[in-house]
C-alpha cells in the first residue's frame, strides 16, 4: 500500500490540507506585516514586502510554512515525471502535524507560532480547521 499511486480520496485530502496551510500563511503574514509596520514604519509597496517576506529575518520562521505548501503543490502535481504515492501524502501529513505544535521552547518557528496562537483568533481558528483535516 505504501508505494500506490495516490489516491482520489489521499489528493483531495491534501488539497484541502493545502487550502488550510494557504490562508492560514496568508493570515500569518498579514500578521507579522502590521507588526513589522509598527517596528519598523510602513511598507511602501508590494515589491517591498515580497523583498521583505524572502529576506528579512523578521519572516524567516514562516520559510517553513512556506516550503510546506510548495512540498504539497509538487505533490500534486499531475504533470511531474513522479508519480506521487500514499506514502508521499502521509509524509506531507505527518510533516504539517510536526510543523503545527505550537510550543513556547520549541523550534523558531513553533514559538512564533505559538505567539501568533496568543494573538489572533483567527490564526486560532485556522489551526483548528487544520489540526481537524490532519486528524482525518
Amino acid at each position: 500500500m505504501a508505494n500506490e499511486n495516490l489516491s482520489e480520496m489521499m489528493r483531495d485530502d491534501l488539497k484541502q490540507l493545502r487550502q488550510g496551510l494557504l490562508r492560514l500563511h496568508k493570515t500569518l503574514l498579514d500578521m507579522e506585516r502590521r507588526g513589522y509596520e509598527r517596528a519598523r514604519g510602513q511598507i511602501s509597496n508590494s515589491y517591498e514586502f515580497l523583498q521583505l517576506v524572502l529576506k528579512d529575518p523578521w519572516f524567516d520562521w514562516l520559510h517553513r510554512l512556506s516550503e510546506l505548501i510548495v512540498q504539497i503543490d509538487e505533490t500534486l502535481d499531475a504533470n511531474s515525471e513522479t508519480p506521487a504515492t500514499e506514502a508521499d501524502a502521509k509524509a506531507l501529513t505527518e510533516r504539517a502535524k510536526t510543523l503545527l505544535v505550537p510550543a513556547e521552547t520549541g523550534s523558531e518557528f513553533q514559538k512564533n507560532y505559538f505567539l501568533a496562537l496568543q494573538q489572533s483568533p483567527d490564526v486560532v481558528l485556522l489551526h483548528s480547521e487544520i489540526v481537524k483535516l490532519l486528524g482525518r
